[in-house]
Protein backbone atom coordinates (compact mmCIF):
# COMPACT_ATOMS: atom_id res chain seq x y z
CA UNK A 1 0.00 0.00 0.00
CA UNK A 2 2.68 2.50 0.53
CA UNK A 3 4.79 1.74 -2.23
CA UNK A 4 1.26 2.26 -4.42
CA UNK A 5 0.79 5.42 -2.38
CA UNK A 6 4.30 6.89 -2.86
CA UNK A 7 4.26 5.77 -6.72
CA UNK A 8 0.88 7.58 -7.80
CA UNK A 9 1.30 10.03 -10.22
CA UNK A 10 1.05 13.46 -8.91
CA UNK A 11 -2.00 15.38 -10.50
CA UNK A 12 -1.05 18.59 -12.31
CA UNK A 13 -3.15 22.22 -12.59
CA UNK A 14 -3.92 23.14 -16.40
CA UNK A 15 -2.66 26.12 -16.46
CA UNK A 16 -1.66 27.94 -19.81
CA UNK A 17 1.95 28.41 -20.70
CA UNK A 18 2.66 31.71 -20.73
CA UNK A 19 2.83 33.93 -23.83
CA UNK A 20 5.68 33.54 -25.81
CA UNK A 21 7.45 36.76 -26.23
CA UNK A 22 6.54 36.97 -30.18
CA UNK A 23 2.91 36.67 -29.05
CA UNK A 24 3.23 39.68 -26.42
CA UNK A 25 5.32 41.56 -29.30
CA UNK A 26 2.27 41.63 -31.72
CA UNK A 27 -0.52 42.13 -29.14
CA UNK A 28 1.76 45.43 -28.55
CA UNK A 29 2.22 46.20 -31.86
CA UNK A 30 -1.83 46.44 -32.37
CA UNK A 31 -2.08 48.45 -29.53
CA UNK A 32 0.92 50.57 -31.16
CA UNK A 33 -1.16 51.06 -34.40
CA UNK A 34 -4.10 51.68 -32.47
CA UNK A 35 -2.63 55.34 -31.12
CA UNK A 36 0.42 55.87 -33.98
CA UNK A 37 -2.66 58.04 -35.53
CA UNK A 38 -3.20 60.36 -32.45
CA UNK A 39 0.61 60.24 -31.89
CA UNK A 40 1.55 61.24 -35.34
CA UNK A 41 -1.66 64.58 -34.75
CA UNK A 42 0.08 65.49 -31.89
CA UNK A 43 3.15 65.74 -33.40
CA UNK A 44 2.24 68.03 -35.65
CA UNK A 45 0.36 69.80 -33.29
CA UNK A 46 3.39 70.83 -31.39
CA UNK A 47 5.52 70.92 -34.53
CA UNK A 48 7.54 67.94 -33.05
CA UNK A 49 9.46 66.31 -35.68
CA UNK A 50 8.30 63.30 -36.96
CA UNK A 51 11.44 60.13 -37.67
CA UNK A 52 9.10 58.56 -39.90
CA UNK A 53 8.76 59.28 -43.89
CA UNK A 54 5.19 60.34 -44.71
CA UNK A 55 5.37 56.84 -47.18
CA UNK A 56 6.67 54.72 -44.07
CA UNK A 57 3.23 56.43 -41.53
CA UNK A 58 0.73 53.29 -42.29
CA UNK A 59 1.96 50.74 -39.99
CA UNK A 60 1.96 47.24 -41.15
CA UNK A 61 0.15 44.26 -39.32
CA UNK A 62 3.58 42.80 -38.95
CA UNK A 63 6.80 44.66 -37.81
CA UNK A 64 10.13 43.12 -37.97
CA UNK A 65 12.47 44.41 -34.86
CA UNK A 66 13.84 46.95 -36.35
CA UNK A 67 10.90 48.79 -36.99
CA UNK A 68 9.07 47.95 -33.64
CA UNK A 69 11.86 49.42 -31.65
CA UNK A 70 11.30 52.60 -33.26
CA UNK A 71 8.04 53.15 -32.83
CA UNK A 72 7.96 52.03 -29.63
CA UNK A 73 11.18 54.15 -28.56
CA UNK A 74 8.94 57.31 -30.57
CA UNK A 75 5.71 56.36 -28.37
CA UNK A 76 7.99 56.52 -25.38
CA UNK A 77 9.93 60.13 -26.18
CA UNK A 78 6.16 61.72 -27.17
CA UNK A 79 4.57 60.66 -23.85
CA UNK A 80 7.46 62.51 -22.09
CA UNK A 81 6.85 65.42 -24.08
CA UNK A 82 3.31 66.36 -24.32
CA UNK A 83 1.61 67.42 -21.38
CA UNK A 84 -1.72 66.33 -20.38
CA UNK A 85 -3.32 70.05 -21.60
CA UNK A 86 -2.12 69.25 -25.20
CA UNK A 87 -3.67 65.58 -25.32
CA UNK A 88 -7.13 67.56 -24.22
CA UNK A 89 -6.44 70.19 -26.93
CA UNK A 90 -6.24 67.65 -29.51
CA UNK A 91 -8.97 64.98 -28.38
CA UNK A 92 -11.58 67.81 -28.10
CA UNK A 93 -11.04 69.70 -31.27
CA UNK A 94 -10.43 66.85 -33.91
CA UNK A 95 -12.54 63.50 -34.69
CA UNK A 96 -9.93 61.33 -32.87
CA UNK A 97 -11.80 61.15 -30.05
CA UNK A 98 -14.38 59.47 -31.65
CA UNK A 99 -12.71 56.24 -31.98
CA UNK A 100 -13.53 53.69 -29.28
CA UNK A 101 -10.34 51.10 -30.08
CA UNK A 102 -7.69 54.13 -29.99
CA UNK A 103 -8.64 56.00 -26.93
CA UNK A 104 -9.34 52.28 -25.23
CA UNK A 105 -5.33 51.50 -26.72
CA UNK A 106 -3.97 54.54 -25.27
CA UNK A 107 -5.38 54.42 -21.90
CA UNK A 108 -3.90 50.87 -21.65
CA UNK A 109 -0.80 52.21 -22.56
CA UNK A 110 -0.63 54.44 -19.65
CA UNK A 111 -2.15 52.13 -17.39
CA UNK A 112 0.42 49.23 -18.14
CA UNK A 113 3.63 51.29 -17.50
CA UNK A 114 5.64 49.61 -14.69
CA UNK A 115 6.37 53.15 -13.81
CA UNK A 116 4.14 55.78 -13.69
CA UNK A 117 4.49 59.12 -13.48
CA UNK A 118 2.28 62.27 -12.29
CA UNK A 119 1.98 63.10 -16.06
CA UNK A 120 0.43 59.87 -16.82
CA UNK A 121 -1.46 59.49 -14.06
CA UNK A 122 -3.22 63.12 -15.15
CA UNK A 123 -3.34 61.91 -18.70
CA UNK A 124 -5.39 58.06 -17.28
CA UNK A 125 -7.65 60.69 -15.70
CA UNK A 126 -8.74 62.59 -18.82
CA UNK A 127 -8.43 59.54 -20.81
CA UNK A 128 -11.08 57.73 -18.92
CA UNK A 129 -13.60 60.89 -18.71
CA UNK A 130 -13.36 61.10 -22.20
CA UNK A 131 -14.02 57.41 -23.42
CA UNK A 132 -16.91 57.45 -20.99
CA UNK A 133 -17.98 60.84 -22.91
CA UNK A 134 -17.79 59.02 -25.82
CA UNK A 135 -19.38 55.57 -25.01
CA UNK A 136 -22.03 56.63 -22.56
CA UNK A 137 -25.46 56.11 -24.02
CA UNK A 138 -27.55 59.50 -24.27
CA UNK A 139 -30.40 58.50 -21.70
CA UNK A 140 -27.82 58.42 -19.18
CA UNK A 141 -26.06 61.77 -20.35
CA UNK A 142 -28.84 63.98 -18.65
CA UNK A 143 -29.78 62.13 -15.09
CA UNK A 144 -27.93 61.77 -12.11
CA UNK A 145 -25.22 59.52 -13.25
CA UNK A 146 -24.53 56.62 -10.44
CA UNK A 147 -21.47 54.15 -9.88
CA UNK A 148 -23.29 51.15 -11.43
CA UNK A 149 -23.83 53.33 -15.10
CA UNK A 150 -20.27 54.06 -14.99
CA UNK A 151 -18.97 50.74 -14.17
CA UNK A 152 -21.25 49.42 -17.20
CA UNK A 153 -19.93 51.83 -19.93
CA UNK A 154 -15.97 51.48 -18.75
CA UNK A 155 -16.30 47.23 -18.73
CA UNK A 156 -14.23 47.38 -21.98
CA UNK A 157 -11.36 49.04 -20.48
CA UNK A 158 -11.62 48.07 -16.93
CA UNK A 159 -13.00 44.82 -16.84
CA UNK A 160 -15.78 44.05 -14.44
CA UNK A 161 -15.65 46.17 -11.39
CA UNK A 162 -17.24 46.55 -8.15
CA UNK A 163 -18.67 49.47 -8.38
CA UNK A 164 -18.94 50.25 -4.28
CA UNK A 165 -17.08 53.49 -3.08
CA UNK A 166 -13.74 52.88 -1.78
CA UNK A 167 -13.26 54.51 1.76
CA UNK A 168 -10.49 57.34 1.14
CA UNK A 169 -13.16 58.46 -2.40
CA UNK A 170 -15.84 59.65 0.13
CA UNK A 171 -14.57 63.00 -0.12
CA UNK A 172 -15.41 62.93 -4.05
CA UNK A 173 -19.30 61.10 -3.25
CA UNK A 174 -19.74 64.14 -0.96
CA UNK A 175 -18.67 66.81 -3.78
CA UNK A 176 -20.99 64.59 -6.24
CA UNK A 177 -23.94 64.85 -4.08
CA UNK A 178 -23.73 69.10 -3.42
CA UNK A 179 -23.20 69.02 -7.77
CA UNK A 180 -27.30 68.72 -7.74
CA UNK A 181 -27.50 72.41 -5.48
CA UNK A 182 -25.75 74.51 -7.28
CA UNK A 183 -28.12 76.77 -9.23
CA UNK A 184 -25.68 79.66 -11.31
CA UNK A 185 -21.82 80.12 -11.72
CA UNK A 186 -21.36 81.97 -9.54
CA UNK A 187 -22.30 79.45 -6.16
CA UNK A 188 -19.61 76.60 -7.79
CA UNK A 189 -17.24 79.27 -8.21
CA UNK A 190 -17.22 80.25 -4.21
CA UNK A 191 -16.10 76.24 -4.36
CA UNK A 192 -13.13 74.50 -4.35
CA UNK A 193 -14.27 71.55 -5.73
CA UNK A 194 -11.14 71.45 -8.77
CA UNK A 195 -8.81 71.70 -5.72
CA UNK A 196 -9.92 69.15 -3.68
CA UNK A 197 -10.87 66.47 -6.34
CA UNK A 198 -7.11 67.57 -7.52
CA UNK A 199 -5.65 66.86 -4.09
CA UNK A 200 -7.49 63.56 -3.42
CA UNK A 201 -5.56 62.08 -6.96
CA UNK A 202 -2.14 63.32 -5.50
CA UNK A 203 -2.77 62.23 -2.22
CA UNK A 204 -3.95 58.46 -3.56
CA UNK A 205 -0.65 57.47 -4.77
CA UNK A 206 -0.48 54.34 -6.05
CA UNK A 207 -4.07 53.56 -4.51
CA UNK A 208 -5.27 55.80 -7.66
CA UNK A 209 -4.99 52.87 -9.95
CA UNK A 210 -7.72 50.87 -8.36
CA UNK A 211 -10.43 49.94 -10.61
CA UNK A 212 -13.12 50.93 -8.30
CA UNK A 213 -11.16 54.51 -7.26
CA UNK A 214 -10.47 54.52 -11.31
CA UNK A 215 -14.61 54.77 -11.57
CA UNK A 216 -15.09 57.06 -8.99
CA UNK A 217 -12.93 59.57 -10.69
CA UNK A 218 -14.78 59.18 -13.63
CA UNK A 219 -18.01 59.31 -12.27
CA UNK A 220 -16.57 62.76 -10.61
CA UNK A 221 -15.28 64.45 -13.02
CA UNK A 222 -17.73 64.15 -15.31
CA UNK A 223 -20.31 65.50 -13.31
CA UNK A 224 -18.20 68.52 -12.50
CA UNK A 225 -17.27 69.05 -15.93
CA UNK A 226 -21.06 68.84 -16.64
CA UNK A 227 -22.17 71.02 -13.95
CA UNK A 228 -19.55 73.67 -14.51
CA UNK A 229 -21.19 73.29 -18.70
CA UNK A 230 -24.49 73.61 -18.00
CA UNK A 231 -24.53 77.00 -15.60
CA UNK A 232 -21.75 78.18 -18.37
CA UNK A 233 -24.60 77.90 -21.05
CA UNK A 234 -27.43 79.37 -18.87
CA UNK A 235 -25.17 82.91 -18.67
CA UNK A 236 -23.94 82.47 -22.67
CA UNK A 237 -27.81 82.07 -23.57
CA UNK A 238 -28.73 85.29 -20.81
CA UNK A 239 -25.77 87.36 -22.41
CA UNK A 240 -26.84 86.51 -26.54
CA UNK A 241 -30.17 87.26 -25.86
CA UNK A 242 -29.60 90.30 -24.01
CA UNK A 243 -26.80 91.50 -26.95
CA UNK A 244 -29.87 91.24 -29.49
CA UNK A 245 -32.26 93.44 -27.60
CA UNK A 246 -29.37 95.67 -27.44
CA UNK A 247 -29.03 95.59 -31.01
CA UNK A 248 -33.01 95.78 -31.54
CA UNK A 249 -33.30 98.91 -29.17
CA UNK A 250 -30.50 101.07 -31.40
CA UNK A 251 -26.90 100.12 -29.12
CA UNK A 252 -24.30 100.17 -31.07
CA UNK A 253 -21.82 99.99 -28.16
CA UNK A 254 -21.31 99.10 -24.69
CA UNK A 255 -19.69 99.40 -21.19
CA UNK A 256 -17.67 96.44 -20.78
CA UNK A 257 -15.21 97.57 -17.58
CA UNK A 258 -16.72 94.47 -15.67
CA UNK A 259 -15.30 92.51 -18.25
CA UNK A 260 -11.80 94.33 -18.53
CA UNK A 261 -12.50 96.43 -21.71
CA UNK A 262 -12.97 100.16 -22.62
CA UNK A 263 -16.23 101.78 -21.62
CA UNK A 264 -17.62 101.94 -25.61
CA UNK A 265 -17.02 98.79 -27.15
CA UNK A 266 -18.87 97.78 -30.05
CA UNK A 267 -21.66 95.25 -29.90
CA UNK A 268 -20.52 92.99 -32.82
CA UNK A 269 -16.86 92.71 -30.67
CA UNK A 270 -18.14 91.52 -27.60
CA UNK A 271 -20.78 89.44 -29.67
CA UNK A 272 -17.41 87.72 -31.00
CA UNK A 273 -16.46 87.37 -27.71
CA UNK A 274 -19.43 85.77 -26.04
CA UNK A 275 -19.18 82.77 -29.23
CA UNK A 276 -15.59 82.11 -28.31
CA UNK A 277 -16.84 80.78 -25.23
CA UNK A 278 -18.49 77.90 -27.23
CA UNK A 279 -14.37 76.12 -27.45
CA UNK A 280 -13.59 74.02 -24.54
CA UNK A 281 -10.70 74.39 -22.34
CA UNK A 282 -7.80 73.59 -24.28
CA UNK A 283 -4.99 75.26 -22.01
CA UNK A 284 -3.43 73.52 -18.57
CA UNK A 285 -6.19 74.98 -15.68
CA UNK A 286 -5.60 75.12 -12.11
CA UNK A 287 -8.47 76.54 -10.00
CA UNK A 288 -7.41 79.98 -9.74
CA UNK A 289 -7.47 79.98 -13.92
CA UNK A 290 -11.38 78.54 -13.96
CA UNK A 291 -11.92 81.21 -11.24
CA UNK A 292 -10.49 83.99 -13.06
CA UNK A 293 -12.08 82.50 -16.74
CA UNK A 294 -15.63 82.25 -15.49
CA UNK A 295 -15.32 85.31 -13.36
CA UNK A 296 -14.88 87.14 -16.50
CA UNK A 297 -17.96 85.65 -18.25
CA UNK A 298 -20.29 86.98 -15.03
CA UNK A 299 -18.74 90.29 -15.38
CA UNK A 300 -19.33 90.34 -19.25
CA UNK A 301 -22.91 89.27 -18.16
CA UNK A 302 -23.24 92.39 -15.68
CA UNK A 303 -21.98 94.45 -18.52
CA UNK A 304 -24.50 93.61 -20.72
CA UNK A 305 -27.78 93.96 -17.82
CA UNK A 306 -26.13 97.20 -16.87
CA UNK A 307 -26.49 98.06 -20.65
CA UNK A 308 -30.12 96.98 -20.84
CA UNK A 309 -30.88 99.18 -17.52
CA UNK A 310 -30.18 101.81 -19.63
CA UNK A 311 -32.08 101.46 -23.02
CA UNK A 312 -34.75 100.13 -20.66
CA UNK A 313 -37.70 103.02 -21.40
CA UNK A 314 -36.77 101.85 -24.78
CA UNK A 315 -37.43 98.27 -24.71
CA UNK A 316 -40.54 96.13 -23.49
CA UNK A 317 -40.88 96.02 -20.34
CA UNK A 318 -39.45 92.87 -18.32
CA UNK A 319 -36.90 91.94 -21.17
CA UNK A 320 -33.87 93.05 -19.24
CA UNK A 321 -32.12 89.80 -18.63
CA UNK A 322 -31.28 89.02 -14.72
CA UNK A 323 -30.13 86.12 -12.74
CA UNK A 324 -33.75 85.46 -11.73
CA UNK A 325 -35.48 85.51 -15.09
CA UNK A 326 -32.72 82.78 -16.68
CA UNK A 327 -34.15 80.22 -14.04
CA UNK A 328 -31.97 78.73 -11.74
CA UNK A 329 -30.62 75.62 -11.84
CA UNK A 330 -32.69 72.54 -10.50
CA UNK A 331 -35.84 74.11 -11.84
CA UNK A 332 -37.29 72.72 -15.20
CA UNK A 333 -35.45 75.41 -17.07
CA UNK A 334 -32.34 74.71 -15.47
CA UNK A 335 -32.40 71.31 -16.42
CA UNK A 336 -31.57 72.03 -20.38
CA UNK A 337 -30.34 75.50 -20.22
CA UNK A 338 -30.90 75.75 -24.00
CA UNK A 339 -34.63 76.61 -22.23
CA UNK A 340 -33.57 79.28 -19.75
CA UNK A 341 -33.52 81.88 -23.24
CA UNK A 342 -37.26 80.62 -23.56
CA UNK A 343 -37.85 81.18 -20.07
CA UNK A 344 -36.90 85.12 -20.78
CA UNK A 345 -39.02 85.46 -23.71
CA UNK A 346 -41.82 84.40 -21.82
CA UNK A 347 -41.08 86.92 -19.10
CA UNK A 348 -40.75 89.49 -21.32
CA UNK A 349 -44.16 88.57 -23.73
CA UNK A 350 -46.08 88.26 -20.17
CA UNK A 351 -45.10 91.89 -19.20
CA UNK A 352 -45.24 93.66 -22.59
CA UNK A 353 -47.91 96.31 -23.59
CA UNK A 354 -49.01 95.45 -26.75
CA UNK A 355 -48.91 98.08 -29.80
CA UNK A 356 -46.26 99.89 -30.58
CA UNK A 357 -43.45 97.82 -28.67
CA UNK A 358 -45.17 94.32 -30.61
CA UNK A 359 -42.99 94.93 -33.61
CA UNK A 360 -39.88 95.33 -31.82
CA UNK A 361 -40.24 92.89 -29.61
CA UNK A 362 -41.04 90.20 -32.25
CA UNK A 363 -37.92 91.18 -33.61
CA UNK A 364 -36.14 90.35 -30.41
CA UNK A 365 -37.71 87.24 -30.07
CA UNK A 366 -37.15 85.86 -33.33
CA UNK A 367 -33.17 86.56 -32.74
CA UNK A 368 -33.42 85.35 -29.70
CA UNK A 369 -35.47 81.71 -30.43
CA UNK A 370 -32.43 81.24 -33.58
CA UNK A 371 -29.66 81.75 -30.91
CA UNK A 372 -31.33 79.53 -28.36
CA UNK A 373 -31.64 76.73 -31.22
CA UNK A 374 -28.04 77.14 -31.76
CA UNK A 375 -27.20 76.75 -28.36
CA UNK A 376 -29.00 73.46 -27.73
CA UNK A 377 -27.59 72.51 -31.01
CA UNK A 378 -23.99 72.93 -29.73
CA UNK A 379 -24.52 71.87 -26.51
CA UNK A 380 -25.96 68.18 -27.62
CA UNK A 381 -23.14 68.01 -29.76
CA UNK A 382 -20.28 69.19 -27.41
CA UNK A 383 -21.65 66.50 -24.93
CA UNK A 384 -22.51 63.77 -26.92
CA UNK A 385 -19.23 62.90 -29.44
CA UNK A 386 -20.17 61.76 -32.83
CA UNK A 387 -21.70 58.72 -32.04
CA UNK A 388 -18.29 56.14 -33.91
CA UNK A 389 -18.33 54.38 -37.36
CA UNK A 390 -21.71 56.73 -38.23
CA UNK A 391 -21.50 59.63 -41.04
CA UNK A 392 -25.00 61.33 -39.51
CA UNK A 393 -25.27 62.66 -35.92
CA UNK A 394 -28.98 63.31 -34.15
CA UNK A 395 -29.99 66.26 -32.25
CA UNK A 396 -33.19 66.85 -30.56
CA UNK A 397 -34.96 70.29 -30.37
CA UNK A 398 -38.33 69.65 -28.94
CA UNK A 399 -40.03 66.79 -30.01
CA UNK A 400 -38.13 66.74 -33.33
CA UNK A 401 -34.86 65.32 -33.77
CA UNK A 402 -32.24 66.33 -36.99
CA UNK A 403 -30.15 64.43 -38.47
CA UNK A 404 -26.68 66.08 -39.25
CA UNK A 405 -23.71 65.02 -41.32
CA UNK A 406 -20.40 65.03 -40.71
CA UNK A 407 -19.53 68.39 -41.80
CA UNK A 408 -22.16 70.24 -40.30
CA UNK A 409 -21.34 68.83 -36.85
CA UNK A 410 -17.54 69.46 -37.40
CA UNK A 411 -18.62 73.25 -38.61
CA UNK A 412 -20.35 73.14 -34.58
CA UNK A 413 -17.44 71.49 -32.55
CA UNK A 414 -14.05 72.30 -34.24
CA UNK A 415 -14.29 74.91 -37.06
CA UNK A 416 -14.44 78.20 -37.58
CA UNK A 417 -14.54 80.78 -40.28
CA UNK A 418 -17.23 81.92 -42.77
CA UNK A 419 -18.02 78.24 -44.32
CA UNK A 420 -18.37 77.15 -41.05
CA UNK A 421 -20.53 79.57 -39.84
CA UNK A 422 -22.77 79.10 -42.72
CA UNK A 423 -23.45 75.35 -42.52
CA UNK A 424 -24.58 76.53 -38.38
CA UNK A 425 -27.12 78.81 -39.38
CA UNK A 426 -28.88 76.08 -42.53
CA UNK A 427 -28.41 73.24 -39.57
CA UNK A 428 -30.30 76.29 -37.13
CA UNK A 429 -32.86 77.21 -39.77
CA UNK A 430 -33.24 73.68 -40.68
CA UNK A 431 -34.12 72.72 -36.92
CA UNK A 432 -36.33 75.70 -36.58
CA UNK A 433 -38.76 74.44 -39.22
CA UNK A 434 -38.88 71.01 -38.01
CA UNK A 435 -39.22 71.89 -34.39
CA UNK A 436 -42.51 73.97 -35.40
CA UNK A 437 -43.63 71.70 -38.16
CA UNK A 438 -43.73 68.80 -34.84
CA UNK A 439 -45.13 71.45 -32.94
CA UNK A 440 -48.03 72.25 -34.98
CA UNK A 441 -48.85 68.34 -35.54
CA UNK A 442 -48.35 68.01 -31.97
CA UNK A 443 -50.44 70.68 -30.71
CA UNK A 444 -52.59 71.58 -33.61
CA UNK A 445 -51.42 75.44 -33.42
CA UNK A 446 -49.07 76.84 -36.27
CA UNK A 447 -48.13 80.15 -34.12
CA UNK A 448 -44.44 79.43 -34.32
CA UNK A 449 -44.52 78.28 -38.03
CA UNK A 450 -44.46 81.64 -39.60
CA UNK A 451 -42.00 82.63 -37.45
CA UNK A 452 -39.27 79.54 -38.72
CA UNK A 453 -40.92 79.63 -42.28
CA UNK A 454 -39.65 83.48 -42.20
CA UNK A 455 -36.11 82.80 -40.72
CA UNK A 456 -35.50 79.74 -43.27
CA UNK A 457 -36.51 81.68 -46.37
CA UNK A 458 -33.55 84.77 -45.50
CA UNK A 459 -31.17 82.27 -44.30
CA UNK A 460 -32.02 79.96 -48.17
CA UNK A 461 -31.27 82.95 -50.02
CA UNK A 462 -28.14 84.08 -48.34
CA UNK A 463 -26.90 80.28 -48.47
CA UNK A 464 -27.38 79.73 -52.40
CA UNK A 465 -25.38 83.24 -52.61
CA UNK A 466 -22.74 81.59 -50.24
CA UNK A 467 -22.72 78.25 -52.63
CA UNK A 468 -21.93 80.81 -55.36
CA UNK A 469 -19.13 82.20 -54.12
CA UNK A 470 -17.86 79.57 -52.84
CA UNK A 471 -17.67 78.00 -56.52
CA UNK A 472 -16.26 81.13 -57.93
CA UNK A 473 -13.38 80.69 -55.45
CA UNK A 474 -13.17 77.07 -56.86
CA UNK A 475 -13.58 76.14 -52.95
CA UNK A 476 -15.18 72.42 -54.20
CA UNK A 477 -15.58 71.30 -50.96
CA UNK A 478 -17.16 74.13 -49.36
CA UNK A 479 -19.39 74.24 -52.30
CA UNK A 480 -20.93 70.95 -52.08
CA UNK A 481 -21.05 70.77 -48.16
CA UNK A 482 -23.41 74.14 -48.31
CA UNK A 483 -25.26 73.18 -51.85
CA UNK A 484 -26.17 69.59 -49.75
CA UNK A 485 -27.38 71.42 -46.34
CA UNK A 486 -29.14 74.10 -48.55
CA UNK A 487 -30.76 71.56 -50.55
CA UNK A 488 -31.91 69.60 -47.11
CA UNK A 489 -33.16 73.26 -45.53
CA UNK A 490 -35.28 73.78 -49.04
CA UNK A 491 -37.07 70.39 -48.30
CA UNK A 492 -37.56 71.18 -44.43
CA UNK A 493 -39.32 74.43 -46.09
CA UNK A 494 -41.35 72.42 -48.55
CA UNK A 495 -42.95 69.69 -46.27
CA UNK A 496 -43.98 72.60 -43.69
CA UNK A 497 -45.46 74.83 -46.61
CA UNK A 498 -47.38 71.84 -47.13
CA UNK A 499 -49.26 71.90 -44.01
Amino acid sequence: MGDKAVNKPTPTLNTPAPPKPATLRQAKWAEDRSVFPIYLALAEQLEIEIPFPQENRNLPQKPDLELFDEVEAWLDEMDQRVAVHELRKLLQTTTLNANETSLCALIHRHLQKSSKTNVDRDKVDFLLVQYFALCAPAKIYHKQIEPHDVALVMRPVLGDVDDSTLDWCEPLEQMIEKLRAFRSLREILKTNFIEQGRKVKETAGGMFYDPPALLTFVRFNFLLRRTFIELMHADLIAIRSGLSQLETGGARIIDCHHFGLSAEEPLGKIREVADEWKQPFQKEYTERSVNQTFEKLLGLRTDVERALEKIAPKTPPGAAVSEKTAGPRGTETAKNPGREAAAVESSAKGAAKPAAESAVKQVAAMALDFETCLEKIWEQLIATPPTRGRSMTTVKIGAARILLSSWEVTAFVSEDGPSAEDLRRAVVARAMVTAAVESAKETGNATSMDKALSIARIEVSRLQERVDIAKQAKDTEAAVNLGISTKRLLTALDEAEKL
